[in-house]
């Protein structure tokens, strides 16, 4: 064939394109402005997952475009059209791989459903909807599916023999997000001592952020056979328990009186405590060896609002004590000394 025959078709292919990128930049420019005046984040999602995918399309149709008015060889035309399919494919299945994801995590975020989106999950779907697309691009180039699969399922198994350490990581994460008894953003604490806040629950590890603001990086098989303390289930609120001790000449009646007032006068003046339910004293442990023992019960909002709201209490009840004449005994010892005749 002449150049010129190959020249005009890709001259219109190349124009079409041109075109279809302006109209798809006045069209996304205008559908986000759009998007910022409403509340939901759908459209946000829709957005911003076709914003590369279109590209794509843009090209296809300019191919298509170029195809109708031009007189190409029948080889080339099925050529073209095998490359107008694999690209139509890649882009839809970029596009529901992205879409997918930020509904996901869009859902998770606005619903009361206790699950975390965490990158693992966010992977495996995402990777799901990748592994379909590319299945159905082989089977358009012309490649059998079947051989493929099965080879593939003999390698994997020999990848899961060689690879038990890493795929033992693997399921004991998916394993933690299907039960839910560890979530992202929940405050645990290892068997070990260590405690802090769930950052992030990957493919292979769980990022725990503790309180001095270090991370720490525990294998998911190692995190699912461990003895872990959720202070988030079934609920942020928690009881703090301060122990009192006063001397064996006050009235427990007037003890508990001042207790209680003072937690009640702390509320909504520290950060954390609870006025619902009210604060109250119980006379436990009871009877020390040198004082009365009484335990003051309080509620705080989350785990690491305690710290805070003892601190304040202990000075609130030292200084009462203070005004009220209240012993604080200390540890008292009679010793009796025996002396022998000569």
């Amino acid at each position: 064939m002449d150049v010129s025959e190959f020249l005009y078709p890709t001259g219109i292919a190349v124009a079409a394109t041109l075109v279809l990128y302006l109209v798809r930049g006045i069209i996304l420019r205008i559908a986000r402005k759009w998007a910022e005046k409403t509340s939901i984040g759908l459209d946000d999602a829709i957005i911003h997952s076709l914003r590369v995918p279109s590209l794509y399309w843009c090209l296809a149709i300019g191919i298509y475009a170029g195809i109708v008015f031009s007189d190409l060889p029948d080889r080339h035309v099925e050529l073209l059209t095998t490359a107008i399919y694999v690209i139509l494919v890649i882009s839809i299945t970029l596009a529901a791989g992205n879409l997918a994801g930020s509904l996901f995590n869009n859902y998770i975020r606005k619903s009361e459903i206790p699950m975390p989106s965490t990158g693992l999950a966010y992977g495996i779907i995402k990777g799901t909807i990748l592994i379909v697309g590319f299945l159905i691009v082989l089977n358009i180039l012309g490649v059998s599916i079947a051989p493929l699969l099965t080879a593939l399922g003999v390698g994997g198994l020999a990848v899961a023999l060689a690879l038990q350490d890493t795929m033992s990581n693997l399921f004991a994460g998916i394993h933690i997000l299907l039960e839910k008894s560890i979530r992202v953003g929940d405050f645990i604490r290892l068997e070990n001592g260590q405690e802090g806040y769930v950052e992030d629950i990957t493919w292979r590890t769980t990022r725990v952020r503790m309180l001095p603001n270090n991370m720490v990086v525990i294998p998911n098989s190692k995190l699912s056979q461990s003895v872990v303390t959720n202070y988030y289930l079934p609920e942020k609120r928690m009881s703090v328990l301060i122990p009192v001790g006063v001397s064996y000449a006050s009235n427990p009646e007037f003890i508990e009186r001042i207790l209680v007032e003072e937690a009640l006068g702390a509320v909504g003046n520290v950060a954390g405590l609870l006025a619902e339910p009210a604060p109250f004293v119980r006379f436990i442990p009871g009877f020390g060896d040198s004082s009365l023992d009484f335990t003051l019960i309080c509620q705080v909002k989350e785990f690491t609002d305690q710290y805070l709201v003892q601190h304040e209490l202990r000075k609130r009840i030292f200084r009462r004590f203070t005004e009220e004449g209240v012993e604080i005994p200390f540890p008292q010892r009679t010793v009796y000394l025996k002396q022998e005749q000569a």
